[in-house]
């Protein structure tokens, strides 16, 4: 089966453009717009909605024990904050139907 190419940001840009009939450049900025409105909202409220597709949010995790791989040792893994993104019910379903019963 032949891999299809992703989407670059260029040609993000000049689908996004074409479908609002605004010029490029604009679809650009609004497309940094949102991206630096998402990244003030998950540091200040640790969530950011994306209306149909889903929310970014900050999860704290806790600190535990792992194993180096190579020589089995024991080491000890801080705690931190990471950033996961949580796919909407609705755009799942749309992407992979869910099984009837």
């Amino acid at each position: 089966m032949a891999e299809s190419k992703r989407m670059t940001q260029t040609q993000l840009v000049r689908t996004i453009a074409d479908a609002c009939e605004v010029p490029s450049k604009t679809a650009k900025q609004a497309l940094a717009c949102l991206s630096d409105v998402a990244l003030r909202e998950v540091k200040r409220n640790g969530v950011f909605v994306l209306p149909g597709l889903g929310r970014i949010v900050r999860v704290e995790r806790k600190a535990r024990i792992g194993r180096n791989p190579a020589t089995g040792e024991s080491i000890k893994i801080p705690a931190k904050k990471v950033v996961k993104f949580r796919v909407a019910k609705s755009f799942k379903d749309a992407v992979v139907p869910p099984k009837k019963k």
